[in-house]
């Protein structure tokens, strides 16, 4: 029999080297069992060691595309990577108050791995105006969280993303200069719970789409968010684990790591 899977509408970017954007959520999406519906909020050029030109796309056509796929598909949870530009932003938001109930998760892409700007200050003003609010996980690095939030303090940039709206904030640790990767949940006001994972030796590129995709899976399975995040840095831990160099820059995480573990 066949088994109904959850459906996850996903806004990305098209990343042609594939470790991250609307690829890297695919893959983690189905390795969680899920169908991923997909609107490419941007094209680029890029390969594994940065991205080189961005490509947003017309606002109009990520409307339209996105409610013709809700008119069809009974969607679980939405999950917003890559945004590029101010104008998809507020074509983001259109969608999302039309549908206040989905679960939203929200990794704010704000620069590629190798460095590369993507967001400048309009899109940032929209992003914490408009879609924060929207939000039930945002699951920014300590550079994003602290880009977005406005100061230097991690914990203090966790309490007011929740502050501007977000139910749940992951604050990944990776981009910290400590022995471990601590990741810390915001909720409720206050420091939820802090994760300690050991520190892998490469630089990686698409974890935080992993990560933020699990999430979304997750939740869409019937998890409530803290197991969700819990599992999914467990998914995404053991998916850089097993990573592997495609090209000249990054590591790409291995998704389907679970798989190779049965053959």
């Amino acid at each position: 029999m066949t088994k109904n899977r959850p459906i996850i509408l996903v806004f990305s970017g098209h990343d042609p080297s594939g470790g991250a954007g609307v690829q890297a959520d695919i893959e983690t999406l189905v390795s969680h069992q899920c169908h991923a519906a997909s609107v490419i909020t941007a094209l680029t050029e890029q390969d594994s060691r940065n991205v080189k030109k961005l490509l947003p796309q017309q606002p109009e056509h990520i409307i339209s595309q996105a409610k013709t796929l809700m008119d069809d598909f009974t969607i679980s949870a939405i999950k917003i990577g890559l945004i590029g530009h101010h104008e998809t932003a507020l074509a983001i938001y259109a969608v999302l108050k039309q549908y206040p109930d989905i679960p939203v998760v929200l990794d704010p892409v704000l620069a590629a791995g190798g460095g590369a700007e993507l967001a400048n200050t309009r899109l940032l003003d929209a992003l914490t105006e408009l879609l924060l609010p929207c939000v039930t996980v945002l699951t920014p690095n300590s550079l994003e969280a602290r880009q977005l939030a406005g100061h230097e303090e991690l914990d203090g940039s966790g309490l007011d993303l929740l502050v501007k709206g977000c139910r749940y904030v992951l604050i990944t640790g990776g981009h910290e200069h400590t022995p471990a990767v601590s990741n810390r949940l915001y909720h409720d006001g206050k420091l939820w719970e802090t994760y300690t994972w050991d520190r892998l030796p490469h630089s990686y590129h698409g974890s935080g789409c992993t990560l933020a995709a699990s999430i979304a899976a997750l939740i869409a399975q019937g998890l409530e968010p803290v197991q969700a995040v819990m599992e999914a840095q467990e998914y995404t831990w053991n998916a850089l684990n097993s990573a592997y160099r495609p090209g000249k820059g990054q590591y790409n995480p291995n998704r389907f790591f679970w798989m190779e573990d049965e053959l």
